[in-house]
């Protein structure tokens, strides 16, 4: 049988309305590149990533999601095994924005409980175009107790750390991630602090 490469799977899940930059910031992390060619998400597609933290190799399986509506039934299926959900709007549609509290509540109604979450303010390059105000992202997600960031496929900002971060807060509460054989998790610190609420 073929021998492991990686110490853990974790499962994320890009949601968010169409057009928003899901695919591009998924193609960004994955395979560091940026296509200007727009072609909709049909349905779910997937990248595999591994990548290593706290000494472990963690291997990433990022779910994209279409964000159109005729697709719904199908991609909240996925919500339920993954462990980390990506909620991505346009910075510079204010209209992807105000969605943002539909697709929480979908989370709710479809996605573990302990899911962690993040939200994603993308396009940040396109200042000139803007529409949502950083301090309004900041907002919600302050409100739901949700990190936050804005973040650029196109240039390339807080992509890979937006991925990190959240397989690190997965990885954070993990269990068994420190194998001592006395069973005691040497790893859990105070409780986290980046929980606002």
């Amino acid at each position: 049988m073929a021998k492991k490469t990686y110490d853990l799977l974790f499962k994320l899940l890009l949601i968010g309305d169409s057009g928003v930059g899901k695919t591009c910031l998924l193609f960004r992390f994955s395979d560091d590149a940026f296509n200007t060619t727009f072609i909709s998400t049909i349905g779910i597609d997937f990248k595999i990533k591994t990548v290593e933290l706290g000494g472990k190799k963690i291997k990433l399986q990022i779910w994209d999601t279409a964000g159109q509506e005729r697709f719904h039934t199908i991609t909240t299926s996925y919500y339920r095994g993954a462990m980390g959900i990506m909620l991505v709007y346009d910075i510079t549609n204010a209209k992807t924005f105000e969605n943002i509290s539909k697709w929480l509540r979908n989370i709710d109604e479809h996605a573990n409980e302990d899911v962690e979450k993040m939200i994603l303010g993308n396009k940040c390059d396109m200042e000139d175009k803007r529409q949502v105000a950083n301090s309004r992202g900041e907002a919600i997600a302050k409100e739901h107790c949700i990190p936050f960031l804005e973040t650029s496929a196109k240039a390339n900002i807080n992509v890979e750390k937006a991925f990190m971060d959240l397989a690190q807060a997965i990885l954070n509460k993990t269990p068994g991630r420190v194998s001592d054989p006395g069973g005691v998790d040497v790893s859990s610190k105070e409780p986290s602090s980046r929980k606002c609420c």
